[in-house]
């Protein structure tokens, strides 16, 4: 969950999102120690007589300045490479679900199960009750079972949404007519926020998501209950 004054990301909450954390600061690092590089460089340059108007060129410093960017990219990209193709893997889910997107609202259809979906709207900010945070809340949550591989197909009714959690390191653009698809693993349990994160009109603030995740044997009790009411 997100906290004002915030400066990083989000507490993980899945396998990805711990990946794309290490990726982040071993990326930040490589960003740290080229700026300063550079600084000194500068401040060297300004502050002594480290010149030399006569040198055309110098084969040597031509050679560092190629190789060692090049060497620096290959650094970021191999890790971000990994993570592209951890990211895109789906073994075996436990549970599938569909998320619809709409104006301005989210539907969810647990297509593993016979007659369960239900609509996701936004809380109105005058109907929270203490504790709950405005513009996140649902009325509906998205349950998943903990520690579970869960596979969510995602597309939309009528323009471009985009089905984002932070805290599990997933986003997938709601396109309509296509089925987009991405997974998750939820390490821990507990209820994970995000929002419709593509512009798709007046009312795009207001399309929370909220994905709660609770024991196998939680799940399977909602699961009953929802399918009783249905």
């Amino acid at each position: 969950m997100a906290h004002p004054t915030q400066l990083g990301f989000q507490d993980a909450a899945s396998p990805i999102m711990e990946e794309l954390l290490h990726f982040h600061d071993h990326t930040l690092m490589i960003v740290f120690l080229i700026s300063t590089l550079v600084l000194y460089i500068i401040v060297a340059m300004i502050s002594t007589k480290l010149t030399n108007k006569y040198i055309l060129d110098s084969q040597e410093v031509e050679i560092i300045w190629t190789v060692l960017p090049a060497i620096i990219l290959t650094l970021i990209a191999l890790p971000s490479l990994r993570i592209l193709y951890l990211m895109d893997e789906i073994n075996d889910p436990h549970l599938t679900i569909k998320a619809i997107g709409h104006q301005w609202y989210w539907s969810y259809e647990y297509t593993d199960y016979t007659d369960l979906g239900f609509d996701s709207y936004m809380i109105p900010t005058q109907e929270l009750t203490p504790g709950q945070f405005r513009l996140l809340e649902a009325d509906h949550r998205m349950v998943v079972p903990v520690e579970s591989p869960v596979r969510v197909l995602v597309t939309a009714e009528d323009v471009l949404h985009s089905w984002a959690v932070p805290a599990l390191g997933v986003k997938m653009d709601a396109v309509p007519g296509r089925l987009n698809q991405t997974a998750f693993i939820t390490s821990r349990p507990g209820v994970f926020y995000g929002q419709c994160s593509e512009i798709c009109g007046a009312n795009h603030s207001f399309m929370p998501i909220v994905v709660e995740a609770v024991p196998l044997q939680h799940f399977e009790n909602w699961s009953s209950l929802m399918l009783e009411d249905a």
